[in-house]
Formats: C-alpha cells, sequence, structure tokens
C-alpha cells in the first residue's frame, strides 16, 4: 500500500466531483481527485446522458463555470467539426438538435472540454487524478474521517486529507465513514410529504438505465446476438406500463397514461429545437428525443446517419436496487440486458412506419460511447445514498401545489440554484412514475452539512433530500452546482480553521461565504420566475 496526502480528496469523478475539484483548486488548494470510469463526467460522459436542464439555462440559472462548460463544448464544434455556415453562426448551437436539451452533444466531447478545465491544475501538481479507482475503506477519528483507501493501477492507495469529499453517483463513501445516511423511499410519517410512501423501503429506488448510442445504415444488417435473457424480458409487462415492456409504449410522466411512442429513423429535419419543458416533455419522437449528432448541422457527406442516445422509460430497469444489496452485480448485469434485449427488439420486431418489422440497419456506436459494445461504460444512476444533513429538503419546500404558487423557493442560507420537475422514474418498488410541478429551488447550505461529521461534505446527488425531492435535484446543472459549493465550502473551512457546522450555525459566517460564491460566479438566488 502507498500512502498520499492532500487538502482536499474528491472521490468521484462525475460532474459534481470535477465541480468541486474546479472551486478548491481555484482557492489554490491541493486536491486529488478519484474516479471509477475511464471517463470524468458522470451522466454527462460516461453513463452517455445528455444535459437535463431548465427552460432558462441559456439565461441564467447555472455557475459560470457551468455556462463555460456548455460553451466549451459548442466552441469545440466550432473548432473541430465541419459544420455548416448556418449551424456555425448559430449562438445556441445544438450539434444534436435533440429535443430533450439546448444542448445534445457526443460525450466525447464534454470529456475533452473537462480535461482542458482541470489541465492547468494538473500541470501545476495541484491536481492529481487518478483513473480508475474505487474507493474500499477508510479510517474515522471520531467526527473526522482521516483517510480513504482506494484500489488504483492493481494496488491500494490510501490517501489523508484535511476534508473529504464523496461525489460518487451512489454515495460510495457514506458506509465507509460510518456517516448517517438514508436510502430508498422515506414514509410519510417520517417526511410529511404528500406523495410520500405509506411505508418506508431502503431498497424502493429510482430505476437505473443502461444506455446506448446507435445511429443506423440503410441496407445493412447490425443485429447482435440474440441476448440470453431476451424471452424474459420481452415477455414482461409491468402492471402499470398499458404494454409489453419491449415496445414503444410507456406511461406518460405527468398523466400515467400509456403512450405510444415513435421512432422516425433518419427523419427529414424538422427545426423545432428543444422542446419547451414546461408543456412538452419532448420524448412522443424516440430518434429526436436524444438525438446527439444531427446530419444538418455538418456538410453534406460527413454523417451518413444521425446519432442517437437510447435513454428511454422501456430501458428502466425495476427488478432491484443495485445500493446496499448482495445481489447488486446481478442488478447491473440485468439492467444492461435490458438493453441489450431493447436493442435486440429494434433490430428484429420493432414496428416500422412501412408496415414491416425491425431495423437490422440500426447499429451501436461504441466509438460514441467509449466502449467496444456500443453501451454505456456506467448504468444511469438516479438515485443515491443521502446523507442525514442538518437540513432535508421535503416537498412541501418546492411543490408548486402545496406551495400555493410557482415563485422561486427561497433559502437563507442558499448557495446555489436549480430547476426541474420532480421527476422520478418508475421504482424498484413497483411504483409508477411521480411527477411534480416545481418551483425553481435553492440549494440549502444546511443540505450540504451531515449532522455529525466534521470533515466530509457530499458533492452530488447524496445531500439532504428526500427520495421525492431528489428527483429535482439530481439533474445536471444542480450537481455541478452542489459540487462546486461543496469544494468551495471546503476550501472556506480550510482557510478559517473552520467545520461546515460551525459555518452553518452562524449568519456572518454564511453571509460571507455566500459573498465567495457569488463572487466565484454561483447564483444563489433566481429571478422572480415561474415553476413548472
Amino acid at each position: 500500500m502507498t500512502s498520499l496526502q492532500t487538502d482536499v480528496l474528491i472521490v468521484g469523478g462525475g460532474l459534481g466531483g470535477v465541480a468541486a475539484a474546479l472551486a478548491a483548486l481555484r482557492r489554490g488548494r491541493q486536491v486529488i481527485l478519484t474516479e471509477q470510469y475511464p471517463w470524468l463526467g458522470g451522466q454527462l460522459t460516461s453513463q452517455i446522458v445528455p444535459p437535463d436542464e431548465s427552460y432558462w439555462v441559456e439565461q441564467f440559472g447555472i455557475t459560470a463555470s457551468y455556462r463555460a462548460l456548455r460553451d466549451g463544448i459548442r466552441d469545440y464544434y466550432r473548432q473541430n467539426y465541419p459544420l455548416t455556415e448556418r449551424a456555425r453562426s448559430t449562438k445556441e448551437l445544438n450539434p444534436g438538435l435533440g429535443r430533450v436539451s439546448r444542448l445534445c452533444h457526443e460525450p466525447r466531447v464534454a470529456v475533452a472540454v473537462l480535461d482542458a478545465l482541470l489541465a492547468p491544475y494538473r500541470a501545476s501538481g495541484l491536481l492529481t487524478v487518478l483513473q480508475p479507482a474505487l474507493p474500499v475503506a477508510a479510517t474515522v477519528d471520531g467526527d473526522l474521517v482521516t483517510s480513504v483507501t482506494v484500489e488504483h493501477d492493481g494496488q491500494r492507495r490510501e490517501i489523508t486529507a484535511s476534508f473529504v469529499l464523496d461525489a460518487t453517483e451512489t454515495g460510495d463513501l457514506l458506509p465507509l465513514v460510518n456517516a448517517e445516511y438514508v436510502i430508498g423511499a422515506e414514509s410519510r410519517a417520517e417526511t410529511g410529504e404528500p406523495n410520500a410512501a405509506e411505508v418506508s423501503d431502503p431498497q424502493n429506488v429510482q430505476a437505473i438505465t443502461w444506455c446506448f448510442a446507435f445511429d443506423h445504415e440503410e441496407g445493412a444488417d447490425h443485429t447482435i446476438e440474440r441476448p440470453a435473457e431476451y424471452d424474459r424480458f420481452r415477455a414482461a409487462h409491468p402492471e402499470f406500463w398499458g404494454a409489453p415492456l419491449l415496445s414503444f409504449t410507456a406511461p406518460d410522466p405527468r398523466t400515467l397514461e400509456p403512450v405510444t411512442r415513435t421512432m422516425n429513423v433518419n427523419p427529414p429535419i424538422v427545426e423545432r429545437g428543444a422542446s419547451d419543458q414546461r408543456t412538452d416533455a419532448g420524448d412522443r419522437d424516440l430518434w429526436e428525443f436524444r438525438r446527439i449528432l444531427a446530419r444538418e448541422n455538418f456538410v453534406p457527406g460527413f454523417l451518413d446517419s444521425d446519432v442517437v442516445v437510447a435513454n428511454w422509460p422501456m430501458l428502466d430497469y425495476l427488478d432491484g436496487s443495485v445500493i446496499d444489496t448482495a445481489d447488486a452485480a446481478d442488478h447491473l448485469a440485468g439492467a444492461k440486458e435490458l438493453a441489450r434485449s431493447y436493442v435486440y427488439w429494434l433490430q428484429t420486431e420493432a414496428p416500422r412506419p412501412d408496415g414491416g418489422f425491425g431495423f437490422p440497419g440500426l447499429r451501436l456506436r461504441g466509438d460514441v460511447a467509449g466502449t467496444e459494445d456500443g453501451f454505456a461504460q456506467a448504468p444511469y444512476i438516479r438515485e443515491s445514498r443521502r446523507i442525514v444533513a442538518r437540513r432535508t429538503v421535503v416537498e412541501q419546500d418546492i411543490s408548486v401545489a402545496l406551495r400555493g404558487h410557482g415563485g422561486p423557493a427561497t433559502f437563507d442560507d442558499s448557495v446555489g440554484v436549480g430547476m426541474y420537475r420532480i421527476d422520478i422514474h418508475p421504482s424498484t418498488g413497483g411504483d409508477n412514475y411521480i411527477d411534480v410541478e416545481c418551483a425553481p429551488f435553492e440549494i440549502p447550505l444546511g443540505a450540504l452539512v451531515p449532522v455529525r461529521l466534521r470533515n466530509f461534505l457530499p458533492a452530488a446527488k447524496n445531500i439532504g433530500t428526500t427520495h421525492i425531492t431528489n428527483g429535482a435535484y439530481r439533474l445536471h446543472p444542480v450537481e455541478w452546482n452542489i459540487g462546486e459549493s461543496a469544494g468551495e465550502l471546503a476550501a472556506f473551512c480550510l482557510e478559517g480553521a473552520l467545520d461546515p457546522g460551525a459555518v452553518l450555525a452562524d449568519r456572518a459566517l454564511i453571509i460571507a461565504f455566500q459573498a465567495r460564491l457569488v463572487e466565484a460566479g454561483i447564483e444563489i438566488h433566481w429571478p422572480e420566475i415561474i415553476g413548472y
């Protein structure tokens, strides 16, 4: 075992982890960042999920560094790709013209931009990245985390740090450091939330999804080998689904009525752009929904086909949780087998607009996903372990219906902002969608402060939310803001010899910290807008 020492250790290199690292680094702190997968960026890259963002993302409601990431992605296309003049001159360039987002793009481009943002700190020696690396143990002295051990390059490395941040996808450090935490669905008696379950269930979590990237080659046959469990998934018919799982039909998240989607392969382009999420989820045509490269953005001959990411309701894996379960590996394999089965169904049985069946020309794009098989490096994780925090955000804080209005949900100790509907996918406990109109919300400092540990912070989807409110706080720009504010908090505490609880308990320190965040380009309040 080798030993390393740093000011700030960040375990998990997803969006929250990268943002936390950048925040601590710009304050001059030594940082070690570890990541399990080949790509930094988490849900945006290794999970290949285009960004889910608010209606106002091009105007406000994100941090300056997250805007730099978005601008960097657009600039990368302008500098390196044969765009049409129209696309090149479009300020709000959307490479894929996907309906889900105003910036649908290849995950590899985001990796390049994230690496560029971190490159100066790597060169200076302030930043060390261990990749791939998995946390396997930790030591704790009372209320202080003294070290974390990771497996990296075939050996164990014990890392001591003044501050430890958990930015993993499922809150993997929480059990290792004996943090108080919650997982799964709380009961209504515990939280008072109208949409909470009658009985708490730690194993009732949002479905995970194993996404894949694909295009279509007319006249070719790229049909994969029939998956071993194809018959099982082909026979699956969840009670609330309204159709077999392997179909184009799934519940509408907002009405719960079964809706049959279309998949029009390489359609003539209709310049609709991203959907208005206030009224339209944009998911009625699966090809357009999460398309990440659109032919008409590029000079003729550059692309023979659009490129699409599949992150669709039919891929949601409902058979069990992958957190704190003995059979987690089986469920991870099951989620990928479901995705593989859906690919095979698309290639062999899916109804075509011309009345035929199957799209054998559908081709998995491993080069896009950074894998050999075309499936993402990692499953898309919607729900994590969550710290027991000094403040827990509940449905009553952010629901438009419960608050009686759609104006911003404010907190005196705000350290950032976010906006997304409370969007809870079908769960491993057998629940259908829960989709709730949400106010533009703030991120309270109290949700980042554990009830006991003094040098440990959450920096991703593991803050003080509930099974319900996590549905709004889990998306790309919010995770980034959480991580960035956590990194800033660690640096602020190191400079003042403070712990986060002391900051939270002192109004003057909160105000000083908030001023520092604003100076760093982190918005802590919304203008007067109405949620959806």
